[in-house]
């Protein structure tokens, strides 16, 4: 070898050197993160992307191209399970980690009270978090959430978990909005939400529901109060029983036995039947309703029939 060619292979090793000891530092850098990381589905770019907006500190222009070489992440919520490591373990991390998931399961007619609650201790998670991120990002009291089995990686915080489930409810009621009315006017669908939460809490079945869902519009047609228990199970109340001394005591705009109307919000969450029966409803001339023995209601068109049903219902 020539003392030219030499020297040019002497440059290149140094070049070389260079290059790998500037890696090396820049995969040894820390990374601060939280311990479960939600990672979008898309390219690897907008990947690093979508992290450095969350503040992770990477860099598009080299750990897209060493992402790429290390692996494809997957989408969701990666279980990163530290809050600092180096650059090099949290991009491993992401290619090749992914949350374990735990289930959740909302019911139609529970409150969003008892359902944080129950996730609060189930998941040792921070009920007081939860409601108040609930209440900061949820355009309602109660209602928006829809009842249904949710996966949720183990280690989310408080504020991811509802941020998702808000999120999650955002799409659903815009979705199913757009394909009955073809828009979403969010002053009629809250609306259609309380009547829906009071159908929930009120009907015996799915068949009912339209029913009863008919006889709160005719109550409201004619400036009658709604009487209903329902309205009163709501929030920390939803499973104590109504006695007339709670009716009496409550001044809170739940209380249709005091107010005409309907109630301000919501008072539980609601299924796609309640929903579909308060925008459309059964046509009847049915003011009064009654449970009967076998737990179904019987339905009447005067007040003198309902006080025959509630004798002998």
């Amino acid at each position: 070898m020539n003392k030219k060619n030499l020297q040019i292979f002497f440059i290149v090793c140094d070049v070389a050197f260079i290059i790998i000891y500037s890696l090396l530092f820049h995969l040894s850098k820390p990374i601060n993160t939280t311990k479960v990381t939600y990672v979008p589905q898309g390219s690897i770019g907008q990947i690093i992307t979508y992290l450095e907006q969350k503040d992770f500190n990477l860099s598009p222009s080299i750990d897209k191209y060493l992402l790429f070489l290390i692996g494809q992440p997957q989408s969701g919520w990666i279980d990163i399970g530290s809050t600092r490591l180096s650059r090099g373990d949290f991009l491993y991390k992401l290619a090749n980690s992914k949350a374990a998931m735990n289930s959740i399961i909302l019911v139609p007619g529970e409150t969003i009270d008892v359902f944080l609650y129950k996730i609060s201790k189930k998941y040792n998670l921070s009920y007081k978090k939860l409601m108040r991120y609930y209440l900061k990002y949820s355009p309602i009291r109660d209602g928006l959430i829809i009842p249904e089995t949710y996966h949720i990686p183990v280690g989310i915080s408080e504020r991811h978990l509802v941020l998702y489930l808000i999120n999650y409810a955002w799409k659903y009621h815009k979705k199913t909005s757009n394909k009955i009315f073809g828009e979403f006017d969010k002053k009629s669908w809250y609306r259609y939400l309380v009547i829906a939460s009071i159908i929930q809490k009120e009907a015996a079945n799915k068949e009912e529901m339209p029913i009863v869902s008919s006889i709160i519009y005719n109550r409201l047609k004619r400036g009658m109060k709604l009487q209903m228990d329902g309205t009163l199970n709501y929030g920390k109340y939803s499973h104590i029983k109504v006695t007339a001394k709670r009716i009496r005591e409550d001044d809170s705009k739940y209380n249709t036995y005091k107010n005409k109307g309907l109630p301000e919000f919501p008072v539980s969450s609601v299924s796609k039947e309640a929903i579909f029966a308060a925008i459309f409803p059964k046509k009847t001339s049915y003011l009064y309703f009654v449970k009967a023995k076998n737990g179904k209601h019987v339905f009447s068109k005067s007040y003198k029939e309902h006080r025959r049903n509630i004798k002998s219902p």
